[in-house]
């Protein structure tokens, strides 16, 4: 029967503040790996910077990699958002700012302030965590498997509750564990975090025009005030344009899972889940049927917003 929640594994104050302080570390290496991108290659255009950029951020990544086994610390993903946040507010704070008119001053500042406090909430939301009771993991069974069929066998009102291997429980409604954030995605915190998601997309966005007014009123001036400045803002607007690319895919696939009412972690792994299997009788000369995937919750657009709007409300 359902009883005790698995406990997620707690770091220590000093493993936290190690991982924070090394984390930081590597957003100010990396961005200043970035700012040389523009510094080195000065006669290129934007787009051709792109690609440089893109690998001198896949070169970061490999070095902190590189650095976590030497040094035996990893960095933390929550914390790296946090940091390149403040990094691009404190870019634009001290050097774009004077190049932009008030009113885009007053809605980046206010985008970026609602940021920090969309990551403060989702930080430490409850996702939608369910206890269960380990006793019915059986020795020998996989973790994952076993587990989501007791929540689909013990309740009805458990259904689609899935078990989440790095936070040890079984979230409703759970879509994905998201590491950035470093928390799961379920039914209570799906909202946010398409907001959030949202959010960081505007918000990099006005970044990227307030850069480009900034770069186009020194190019007038025909001088640049301070070449690691001027250097920090293209550097800074290459990585918001990365991090646009990839986002406008990553919101365009949940606003489609949405639509049709169906989980991330259901797409993926639908062969774990008997619901999502439709079993094809074999066709004469062939001795195998076929299991095609199948969406049992997709009702159709209309619908799953409508249920999904009803789910909102009930647990807002």
């Amino acid at each position: 029967m359902l009883g005790l929640r698995f406990p997620r594994p707690k770091r220590s104050p000093w493993e936290l503040l190690r991982s924070a302080l090394f984390s930081c570390a590597l957003v100010l290496i990396s961005q200043f790996a970035l700012a040389s991108v523009p510094w080195l290659f000065p006669s290129i255009s934007l787009l051709a910077m792109l690609p440089i950029a893109a690998l001198v951020m896949a070169v970061t990544i490999l070095l902190g990699r590189f650095w976590r086994r030497l040094f035996d610390v990893s960095a933390s993903a929550p914390a790296l958002v946090l940091f390149n946040l403040l990094f691009m507010w404190g870019v634009y704070i001290t050097v774009i700012r004077k190049a932009v008119p008030s009113l885009l001053d007053a809605v980046l500042n206010a985008e970026c302030a609602l940021l920090l406090y969309g990551l403060y909430r989702i930080f430490s939301s409850d996702p939608g965590a369910v206890s269960f009771s380990s006793s019915t993991v059986e020795s020998g069974q996989n973790e994952f498997d076993t587990l989501n069929v007791q929540f689909e066998q013990n309740s009805p009102t458990l259904s689609r509750v899935r078990y989440c291997k790095n936070c040890k429980t079984g979230i409703k409604g759970f879509d994905h564990h998201c590491p950035a954030f470093g928390n799961c995605i379920g039914h209570k915190n799906h909202r946010l975090f398409i907001i959030l998601l949202a959010g960081f997309l505007i918000a990099e966005s006005s970044y990227t025009m307030s850069s480009t007014k900034f770069l186009t009123k020194s190019a007038d001036a025909q001088r640049m005030e301070n070449i690691l400045a001027s250097s920090l803002v293209i550097s800074t607007m290459l990585f918001c344009i990365l991090q646009v690319l990839w986002q406008v895919v990553f919101l365009i696939w949940h606003i489609y899972c949405i639509c049709f009412n169906i989980k991330t972690e259901e797409w993926i792994n639908w062969k774990r889940y008997p619901e999502f299997q439709l079993m094809i009788e074999p066709q004469p000369g062939s001795p195998f049927g076929e299991t095609r995937f199948t969406n049992p919750y997709n009702k159709g657009l209309l619908d799953s917003w409508r249920g999904r709007k009803f789910i909102m409300l009930r647990w807002s």
